[in-house]
């Protein structure tokens, strides 16, 4: 955005939010659109300018690369493309045509038979080129699939790979299979909250939302599943952002599939050092004993049972990790950091 309006002649310093919302368009997550426009325009989505990461893709979605400088390249012009979808980690917005593999920019309308995805970069640093592994698309890639064992609703993910890096993808849940937007609200902007404020949210805060939206006894379990989940397996980057709502047209609030699920501790981080939303008041030293006092408090269905299902899985960490090619290194900090919720025995100190 910076970069573009710079070259419109407007200094940062004098971009304002209608700036940035005009930059957005048409591009943005949900179906949200800002009009007038002022930023790139393409009208016709082609494969043309991502020829090579095309073919490369095919290669890695069938599972061989016979081209790994050719998909290199390419991944490094579909960085130049840009993003709308944000995050701490680079992001595409692509389209994927799963019968052929074929890969293009998901910034305008595609045609038929292609699904609209996120690619999360591995290997992007701060600068626009492709660096060494960071393994971060096979640690996202393991936890997803550790996810769906817990019970957890998610897209279809999967790994594009190249050069010995992985690049994770999911498809987005803010379009329908013909491409139609989906509206989308974060808890965030539901609540008019502040997600960087650090130790201000509970998880509370999300079940007293839900009745509101109309939704019940079913919402209310796997909110506490992912809950339960982000606890024991260390996902402290739970913040009010990464919970969004669904508002089909025509129909009622659901709650969205879960995403940026992902292992995110580090005890030097000021950001994740703790559960940026509280269970039951805690953000560190969170026990059984707080997670299961939280269902009784909102009525979740089995809780108890859902504590143990999300136990089982978690507990088979180093499998997933194995089967989605996680180097030894990278598996066993994880591992020791997904404790068990037994008795009192708090799960990230």
């Amino acid at each position: 955005t910076t970069a573009y309006l710079a070259n419109e002649g407007i200094r940062p310093e004098d971009i304002t939010p209608l700036d940035r919302l005009a930059y957005l368009g048409r591009r943005g997550v949900g179906a949200l659109e800002f009009h007038p426009m002022r930023g790139p325009r393409t009208r016709k989505s082609t494969a043309i300018e991502l020829s090579e990461l095309v073919i490369a893709a095919r290669g890695a979605l069938a599972g061989s690369l016979r081209n790994e400088v050719g998909i290199t390249d390419a991944l490094k012009h579909l960085i130049a493309v840009g993003t709308s979808a944000g995050g701490a980690r680079a992001k595409a917005v692509v389209a994927l045509n799963p019968l052929t593999g074929e890969l293009r920019s998901g910034q305008v309308s595609t045609d038929p038979g292609f699904e609209q995805w996120l690619l999360k970069f591995d290997g992007v640093g701060a600068d626009p080129d492709l660096g060494a592994t960071g393994n971060f698309g096979r640690i996202e890639y393991a936890y997803h699939r550790m996810a769906l064992s817990a019970g957890i609703e998610m897209m279809e993910c999967r790994l594009l790979e190249e050069g010995g890096r992985a690049h994770f993808m999911t498809r987005r849940f803010d379009r329908d299979d013909e491409g139609h937007k989906i509206h989308t609200q974060s808890l965030c902007a539901m609540n008019h909250m502040d997600f960087r404020q650090i130790g201000a949210h509970d998880y509370a805060q999300l079940f007293l939302l839900l009745p509101q939206l109309g939704l019940g006894p079913d919402a209310r379990q796997e909110v506490f599943r992912r809950m339960t989940f982000n606890v024991a397996s260390a996902i402290c980057d739970d913040h009010t952002k990464n919970v969004t709502f669904l508002l089909p047209e025509g129909g009622a609030w659901r709650l969205s599939p879960a995403y940026d699920v992902t292992h995110a501790h580090s005890p030097s981080s000021r950001w994740t050092q703790q559960h940026l939303m509280a269970v039951n008041g805690r953000a560190n030293g969170i026990t059984r004993r707080d997670v299961l006092e939280v269902g009784d408090r909102f009525a979740v269905p089995e809780a108890s049972g859902v504590v143990e299902a999300v136990l089982e899985a978690v507990a088979r960490w180093r499998t997933f990790a194995d089967g989605s090619g996680c180097l030894r290194r990278d598996r066993r900090p994880h591992c020791r950091r997904h404790r068990h919720l037994v008795g009192t025995t708090p799960v990230v100190t």
